[in-house]
C-alpha cells in the first residue's frame, strides 16, 4: 500500500515537524500540543539520540533530523502506535524533508533505540 501523504495523522507529524524544526532556531508562540510535550520531554529524548548515535552530538545532527527523531522517540515512548508504523513514518518525514542520508540514519537511531528498549522489557 503507498502511502498517503494526505492522510491526517501524517499531516500532523509534519506540522509537529516543521514546529520542532522553527523552534530548535527561535522559540515559538503558538505550537501543537503535542509539539510542546515532545519540547518538555526533551530532556527525556535527547540523552536517547546520544546513546544511538555517539558519533553524532545532538549539535551536530542536521536540524530537521533531530526533530524528526525527537517526535519518533516521543511516539515510542508514548506507546499509542505500532513501533513500526512510528518508525515507518519517521523515515517518510526524512525522505520528505531530510537529506539524502536522513532516512538511513533516522531509521539506523531508531532501530538502535527499538532494540536497546525490547532487550531492557527483557530483563
Amino acid at each position: 500500500m503507498a502511502k498517503n501523504n494526505f492522510d491526517p495523522r501524517h499531516q500532523k507529524r509534519r506540522q509537529i515537524v516543521q514546529e520542532l524544526f522553527a523552534h530548535s532556531f527561535a522559540k515559538q508562540e503558538t505550537l501543537e500540543d503535542k509539539t510542546r510535550e515532545v519540547i518538555k520531554n526533551e530532556a527525556e529524548i535527547d540523552p536517547q539520540v546520544e546513546m544511538a548515535a555517539p558519533q553524532w552530538p545532538i549539535e551536530k545532527i542536521n536540524k530537521i533530523d533531530l526533530a524528526i527523531l525527537r517526535l519518533a522517540i516521543f511516539e515510542i515512548i508514548e506507546k499509542k502506535e505500532p513501533i513500526k508504523v512510528i518508525i515507518d513514518e519517521a523515515v517518510e518525514l526524512a525522505k520528505e524533508f531530510g537529506s539524502e542520508s536522513s532516512p538511513s540514519f533516522i531509521n539506523g537511531v531508531l532501530g538502535a533505540i527499538v532494540n536497546k528498549e525490547t532487550y531492557n522489557q527483557s530483563e
